[in-house]
């Protein structure tokens, strides 16, 4: 009895010849699959930093630009901007106080009532002693894609300069560039002071250059487009 238990025992620790192909398949496409998108991250980083090189600059030295195209970001809950995205503004309001920009297109995510980027970042830049008339909202900047898309396409932006952080920065400019939009960007390093913020969203940064390449050979429309707006000929009117 005790030998025919500890036979039945071996039997089911052993991997029959099934279970055995299995497991190798299983880990032939584990590994394959890990090197694929080893090489897509590669791939898309470098395109995406190669469209970027010679259009990112020091504040002092971008060169003038109709339009600042301020990239959205985190919301507190009480409303007001980020560390982030204030910074971001800051460098917007810098610029225009400078001449470097004439106008302030501000893209980001209004998806629901409750949470609002471009309304925090318009109440922000008024606090600061930034004209209204300058402003321009875009309220369905999604993502950093449809930002670039809807800028062009709905607000008719030919030149810009982007204000992001640095590690968003070659992206930003990049799928701007790839959508029509003769792009230079400006980029914030005084939020990398919140280091654990800093380091996952600068990782985070990898897959979102997949996505970017995967959105500029789909060629996919923004979320929503719409009729044409004249907000940024307006402003600049008014500049």
């Amino acid at each position: 009895m005790r030998s025919s238990l500890s036979t039945v025992v071996r039997r089911l620790r052993r991997p029959d010849g099934r279970r055995a192909r299995w497991l190798r398949r299983a880990v032939v496409t584990a590994l394959v699959g890990t090197v694929l998108l080893t090489g897509a991250t590669v791939a898309s980083v470098a395109w995406i930093r190669a469209d970027a090189d010679g259009h990112l600059f020091a504040e002092q030295d971008v060169p003038e630009t109709p339009v600042a195209l301020v990239l959205g970001t985190m919301v507190e809950s009480d409303g007001t901007p980020s560390p982030f995205l204030t910074a971001r503004l800051e460098i917007a309001r810098r610029l225009l106080a400078a001449g470097r920009v004439h106008a302030i297109l501000l893209s980001g995510d209004n998806m629901h009532p409750g949470y609002d980027e471009p309304t925090a970042m318009r109440r922000w830049l008024l606090a600061h002693g930034v004209p209204a008339e300058r402003v321009v909202l875009d309220y369905a900047g999604f993502d950093t894609y449809d930002s670039c898309a809807r800028a062009k396409r709905i607000f008719g932006v030919d030149r810009a300069t982007v204000v992001t952080q640095s590690f968003h920065l070659p992206r930003a400019v990049a799928v701007c560039r790839r959508l029509g939009i003769d792009a230079s960007g400006v980029g914030d390093d005084t939020a990398r002071a919140d280091d654990r913020t800093w380091w996952i969203s600068s990782t985070r940064e990898y897959g979102a250059c997949v996505k970017a390449a995967l959105d500029l050979l789909s060629g996919r429309d923004p979320v929503h487009l719409g009729r044409r707006e004249t907000g940024v000929d307006d402003a600049l009117r008014a500049g």
